[in-house]
């Protein structure tokens, strides 16, 4: 009897925790604990990355997690505003609002939405009882893309590429229609990218190319550039190989492009 017992066990175990190989997230609607609506699959519909964090009170290993996460979504945010959404939830329903909108608050989280509620039921559908638990959404399939109950740094890289993945798109700025003929070749490139364009126009021209967590690896400066067309070349040798964002500006207008360096 006690043999069959363990067994029962290490069964329902089992389950709790590949309970985050459902293809599909579990939806919310609710208001904040902010007295704001929220709906999960409406963020994702939207094409918002959204992060779910689940912390336990007291717990001292959970806020560094959570302001890593914050760094790395507060990077991809700059280049594309609002991609990265994130929601803090306490592990148990006991859990008060005012608790948890302090916990956000106190720990300088300001990418996390606090909400109160179902966050017990949420983490056992995400298969987590470690703690923090972390699961990043996207996608209008509402696709579970990551999930995590043993969070470590490097845990950041995985999300951040899934999250790029997503076509980082939303908020970036269009170049005005005269510098609608922008090209970018080759792409891939080795050595050097050669930007091509019409300028209808007078105009202030510069360029940088971002690393995908936002930081600047290659920069121009400032020039006034005549009507016509303008070609520019980019040396991109001291880039190693992978994914970078190219970000163009004329009078202010950014239009960016993903190019991939391969030596």
């Amino acid at each position: 009897m006690k043999t069959i017992y363990s067994l029962l066990f290490i069964s329902l175990i089992s389950f709790s925790f590949s309970a985050s190989s459902f293809a599909q997230a579990m939806d919310f609607q609710a208001n904040d604990c902010n007295g704001n609506p929220q709906h999960l699959f409406a963020d994702l519909d939207a094409g918002q990355a959204v992060v779910l964090f689940f912390y336990m009170p007291s717990c001292g290993t959970c806020p560094p997690p959570a302001q890593k996460i914050q760094a790395m979504a507060d990077k991809i945010n700059q280049n594309c505003p609002g991609m990265v959404k994130g929601y803090a939830y306490s592990y148990q329903n006991s859990t008060t609002c005012n608790y948890t909108a302090s916990w956000v608050t106190s720990n300088n989280l300001p990418l996390y939405t606090p909400m109160g509620g179902n966050g017990a039921e949420q983490v056992a559908f995400y298969g987590g009882f470690g703690m923090p638990t972390v699961v990043l959404l996207g996608g209008t399939n509402h696709d579970i893309l990551w999930s995590t109950q043993n969070f470590v740094t490097s845990d950041t890289t995985a999300m951040r590429d899934l999250i790029l993945n997503m076509n980082c798109v939303a908020g970036l700025n269009d170049l005005n229609n005269s510098q609608s003929s922008l090209t970018v070749y080759p792409n891939p490139s080795n050595d050097v990218v050669t930007l091509n364009f019409t300028n209808e126009n007078e105009s202030d021209f510069s360029y940088t190319i971002n690393d995908l967590l936002g930081n600047i690896v290659v920069s121009s400066n400032t020039e006034s550039i005549k009507k016509g067309i303008i070609e520019r070349s980019v040396n991109t040798t001291s880039l190693a190989n992978g994914n970078y964002l190219l970000n163009i500006s004329l009078n202010g207008s950014i239009e960016t492009r993903k190019i991939s360096i391969v030596h």
